[in-house]
């Protein structure tokens, strides 16, 4: 018998250091990135001989790409019949693992390595006069409202202290709607948008809305030198 859990069971399952962790994608996918310490036994090469390289008395927790992909479900009724007892199916796949912005091993380069965890953060209730100094100080020149569950609500930057009165709260001058990209985007395409779009900063978010921090190209380009200004 098979059980889908989710990410928070699998870190439980991890946690406790007995469960084994298999990636089922063919091995150029694992190679570009792959949960911690996990092995690699693609579906298609996995027969008895290959499932002898995992311990039958522990559990197995098996994942693919994510929900849509059918590779995890296979591959545990796969090892079922094959007699382990314990079986995972990791159903929303290293996608939702990548999106959340936990560790990851491999050779992508994704946001959540370069991610600000530390940007200016405001409640929707914080009023401006508390809140201007702060923005301007920061490299980002920006606040990020979140509200009680951390769920981003909008921004405030300088064009929105402009004018404004300071003795409002945030979310009276906010700027809602703002753009998000998850911890899983691959760097290189997003700093190639943020270029065309003429965008310095982004805010990082989780599939939930909640605020993971703040990417800005400033986070991985050297600074210009006196001479490059001229």
């Amino acid at each position: 018998m098979t059980h889908i859990i989710d990410r928070e069971a699998v870190r439980d399952l991890l946690a406790g250091g007995g469960a084994q962790l298999v990636e089922v994608l063919p091995a150029e996918e694992y190679a570009w990135a792959h949960l911690p310490q996990a092995v690699n036994l693609p579906l298609g090469a996995l027969d008895r001989a290959a499932a002898g390289a995992l311990d039958g008395g522990r559990p197995v927790v098996v994942y693919c790409h994510d929900w849509l992909c059918d590779l995890s479900p296979r591959a545990a009724h796969r090892l079922t019949h094959l007699g382990f007892g314990q079986v995972y199916d990791y159903a929303l796949g290293k996608t939702d693992w990548l999106a959340a912005g936990l560790p990851y091993e491999g050779e992508a380069t994704l946001v959540s390595r370069t991610v600000r965890h530390d940007p200016v953060t405001a409640a929707p209730g914080d009023r401006l006069n508390e809140l201007a100094e702060r923005i301007i100080a920061d490299p980002a020149g920006l606040a990020v409202v979140v509200d009680e569950d951390d769920v981003v609500q909008g921004v405030i930057g300088s064009p929105e202290l402009k004018g404004a009165d300071l003795d409002d709260p945030a979310e009276r001058a906010m700027r809602v709607g703002v753009t998000t990209v998850r911890p899983s985007e691959q760097l290189e395409p997003l700093v190639r948008r943020m270029d065309r779009a003429k965008v310095d900063h982004v805010v990082v978010t989780r599939a939930d809305g909640t605020l993971v921090g703040l990417f800005g190209l400033g986070d991985v380009r050297p600074p210009e030198s006196e001479s490059d200004q001229g």
